[in-house]
């Protein structure tokens, strides 16, 4: 009986000795910790935003008559030069109605000549009738009646010549009806879109419809982008782009800003700017529509030395029992990072500069590349993290 009291005491003192060596362990300074080598590369201060890729020109091609589409002539991407035919509208009624300003043409052609030939005769009569009454053959109401007959016929032909010039204006706007009914392509490019097929009818009434979208120059994209007004400060014309399409996840195109524009876009009371962002497409992988996923470089510094944004936020568990006002007051002084030496976290105070979201510039401190840098703890127990840094841009 006292043998088995013992060997309970004996496993007793063990268990206690055990979870007292784990507490102490776990609140003690044997802690691990995640590191991170400090390193010299290059940081770039980056803007991002996502747009829509577009050709520089795209003209829309419409009509200005109605009708039925009888021809067409290009579908989609197909090349077109300045003047070429793309689709003819049913021209029948249109011809029609040119004839029948040419022959109403003719028609006031011919009222005109007859309008001539009245005011010679009537000239003539009135010269006679002159001369009977100067020597009293006749009485002055007949060559009253004379001149007024001249004189009537005289306007009669101004109405006459005024309509045979009505006439060739009506048959001026037929004939160019007739020629809408051609629709031909303002510019030269490629054919990106088809609103009608052969059959369908057209109705220019109330507005124009659009028949083609034709891109004048695929090899010329623009990528119209919109822009935070936090971030709208910081973008400028001239400034390198770099940017990602679903299409191509693997490649990188570049870029240059051609335009910022002031007029503003709220949604949801949201501000942003649209950025024009130029880009040369030799290949044609790059197609009207595609989203972009664009970063446009802010600022550029080569070979400094850099730390991760995670040690920013690193503070161990010991440093979090420290008197609030005695941290407020270093924190004053510059940014604290954590180095390990020895196995142990050492304080170390930082000038921070340029940031591109992951690292972050060290500008002035003690720190040196290929030091390890604390980024987290690997133990479970309560670290704290400082307030994010303001980085500058």
């Amino acid at each position: 009986m006292k043998k088995k009291v013992f060997i309970l005491s004996i496993t007793a003192i063990v268990l206690i000795a055990a979870a007292l060596f784990l507490y102490f362990r776990g609140n003690g300074e044997n802690v691990a910790y995640k590191t991170e080598k400090i390193s010299r590369s290059e940081i770039k201060s980056v803007v991002t935003a996502t747009g829509t890729v577009n050709a520089v020109t795209t003209v829309s091609v419409g009509t200005q008559v109605s009708g039925t589409i009888k021809k067409l002539f290009v579908d989609y991407n197909s090349p077109v030069k300045k003047n070429q035919l793309l689709a003819q509208i049913d021209p029948a009624t249109f011809q029609a109605q040119v004839d029948q300003a040419r022959a109403n043409l003719l028609s006031a052609k011919a009222n005109l000549e007859k309008a001539a030939v009245g005011v010679v005769d009537a000239r003539r009569t009135y010269e006679r009738n002159k001369e009977l009454f100067a020597q009293n053959f006749i009485a002055r109401s007949e060559l009253d009646t004379a001149e007024t007959t001249l004189l009537s016929a005289e306007a009669q032909l101004k109405v006459n010549q005024a309509q045979v010039e009505q006439a060739k204006a009506s048959l001026k706007i037929a004939e160019t009806n007739l020629q809408y009914t051609n629709i031909v392509s303002p510019v030269n490019g490629t054919v990106i879109s088809r609103s009608v097929d052969v059959g369908q009818t057209v109705a220019a009434s109330f507005q124009t419809p659009t028949l083609f979208s034709i891109a004048q120059d695929l090899t010329k994209m623009q990528i119209n982008t919109s822009v935070d007004e936090a971030d709208i400060g910081r973008v400028h014309t001239g400034q390198e782009v770099s940017f990602t399409v679903d299409a191509y996840p693997d490649t990188i195109f570049a870029g240059k800003v051609s335009e910022v524009r002031n007029a503003p876009t709220t949604v949801s009371n949201v501000v942003t700017y649209d950025v024009i962002i130029k880009v040369d497409n030799p290949q044609l992988k790059l197609k009207p529509g595609m989203t972009a996923n664009v970063s446009i470089t802010i600022e550029t510094r080569d070979n400094v030395l850099r730390i991760p944004n995670a040690a920013l936020r690193f503070k161990p568990a010991m440093a979090a029992e420290k008197n609030e006002a005695r941290e407020e007051k270093q924190r004053m002084k510059g940014t604290k990072v954590w180095i390990l030496e020895k196995g142990k976290p050492k304080p170390a105070q930082v000038t921070i500069g340029l940031s591109d979201g992951n690292y972050t510039e060290v500008t002035a401190g003690q720190l040196e590349a290929g030091q390890e840098i604390i980024t987290d703890s690997l133990n479970n127990k309560k670290t704290s993290s400082s307030r994010p840094p303001r980085f500058m841009h």
